[in-house]
């Protein structure tokens, strides 16, 4: 982990040096981390690469667009990078609507259907992994412009990479039911489904270890079955 004093300024709060305490204490099970994330990343993509290959054939011949979606997220201290799924919306779908997706969402492809309740769009982010920018389980990442209604409390999430899955995402799967019949679903999201997501976050972060992690990745095979 970075020195405290070398940590972003949005970060340097009195809510954040709690969590900040409890992860310095956990240095051993944060290295334990990121060797289990890239030595088991590199396996997943060894086997998965064929399987990945049939999904972007797929999503290619369903819909107009390219195969992978990219979009600026943010992670480990406050660091803005690009996070990597397979296409499920129609091409420019960011540009018809709001960021967050709702139930029955009309951008929705075809095969994004599939892909999105399986989880399976989210295969790519084994190289956002590999490069570092994320980890197997950690709070999801979210666009800029939702960090920036961030509480000071809050910003205690960007003391770690950011995940492919979390205690969130299980509890929140069905956030897009959440989000449906919403007259402002942005709204909705910032000022309902975040603060709730946020609790299981810095949860998470207070009960950190290797073991823990485990534990969660196992609870989202169960959630995605």
């Amino acid at each position: 982990m970075k020195k405290w004093d070398k940590l972003p300024e949005q970060l340097k709060n009195d809510s954040v040096k709690q969590y900040y305490d409890i992860l310095s204490h956990r240095t051993g099970s944060l290295v334990i981390k990121r060797i289990f994330d890239v030595i088991v990343a590199l396996i997943l993509t060894v086997i998965l690469l064929p399987f990945m290959l049939i999904i972007a054939i797929w999503i290619k011949c369903d819909s107009k667009g390219k195969v992978f979606f990219l979009q600026r997220r943010v992670t480990r201290y406050g660091k803005v990078f690009r996070i990597v799924k397979f296409r499920t919306m129609v091409s420019d779908a960011e540009k018809k609507g709001t960021q967050v997706t709702v139930k029955n969402d009309s951008r929705i492809t075809r095969a994004g259907k599939f892909l999105r309740k399986c989880r399976l769009d989210e295969l790519p982010q084994l190289f956002n992994v590999l490069k570092g920018d994320m980890t197997f389980v950690g709070t999801r990442p979210e666009v800029e412009k939702y960090v920036q209604r961030y509480t000071d409390e809050m910003f205690a999430t960007l003391l770690m990479p950011a995940g492919i899955t979390s205690l969130a995402s299980i509890k929140f799967k069905d956030e897009e039911k959440l989000l449906s019949g919403a007259d402002n679903a942005d709204d909705v999201y910032i000022e309902t489904v975040l603060p709730q997501k946020m609790k299981y976050n810095l949860e998470y972060i207070e009960k950190f270890n290797f073991f823990y992690d485990i534990k969660i990745m196992f609870m989202t095979f169960f959630a995605v079955i």
